[in-house]
């Protein structure tokens, strides 16, 4: 689960608020997940974190300290994104950048999710185990489980569900070089399963709105407007 430190400084201009409009809408939606192509810096993460918020949904983001492997992902994948959802039906967003593709088999995992919902062969005994018992706990109190308690087939059938229709993929990647084509081309899900919104460049009143409102906040600043233009113009 990801919570922030400090508040986010965020000038909410028309632009902005179109995205954050867009991503809401995908997220909230059954089985929706988003592709936000544009640059680094485009505000594609903050404005999903914001548009998340409004859902009143948690958003996971995999942290990948050195030495992180495909062993390490697997088990992510495992505790931090589907134990997180599938168990209550919590609605969860995993927000995933292309900076964070140290291996490109992540990637294959990730067109198997907006696919079908499931990673093959993601489960070890261990795990399933886990996942049954967390699920009977969970609905322990709920009178229609009671049919399925004594089935774990079932109960894993039920689990795999909850996390398919809870679990809303956004993924942030950029446009610029020749990976991104490559990627869509491998894994045609990152097309085909997402709801692409594209992150152009911040129109010119919209540079000059976040200039005002962070110069603005020194005082006596000389030629304020003189800055804002050297400002849009950087």
């Amino acid at each position: 689960m990801m919570f922030r430190a400090k508040k986010m400084d965020l000038v909410l201009f028309t632009d902005a608020i179109e995205h954050i409009v867009k991503i809401h809408r995908v997220i909230t939606t059954q089985l929706g997940h988003a592709l936000l192509v544009g640059v680094g810096g485009s505000g594609r993460k903050s404005l999903t974190e914001l548009a998340t918020f409004i859902a009143v949904y948690t958003i996971e983001v995999i942290e990948m300290p050195k030495g992180y492997n495909m062993v390490a992902w697997r088990e992510d994948m495992v505790k931090k994104i589907f134990l997180a959802c599938g168990v209550e039906s919590n609605n969860l967003v995993f927000l995933f950048s292309d900076t964070q593709i140290i291996n490109e088999a992540f990637l294959e995992d990730i067109n198997n999710i907006l696919n079908n919902g499931e990673i093959p062969n993601l489960y070890k005994a261990e795990d399933v185990v886990q996942i049954i018992e967390s699920v009977k706990e969970a609905n322990k109190s709920n009178p229609d489980f009671k049919d399925i308690a004594d089935d774990n087939n079932k109960v894993k059938e039920l689990f795999a569900t909850q996390a398919k229709n809870s679990l809303h993929m956004v993924l942030a990647m950029s446009p610029i070089g020749d990976d991104f084509k490559r990627r869509l081309r491998m894994f045609p899900s990152l097309v085909n399963c997402c709801a692409i919104d594209w992150f152009l460049p911040w129109p010119k009143d919209a540079l000059e709105d976040v200039a005002n409102v962070f110069l603005g906040s020194i005082s006596d600043l000389p030629n304020q407007e003189g800055l804002v233009t050297i400002c849009v113009d950087m």
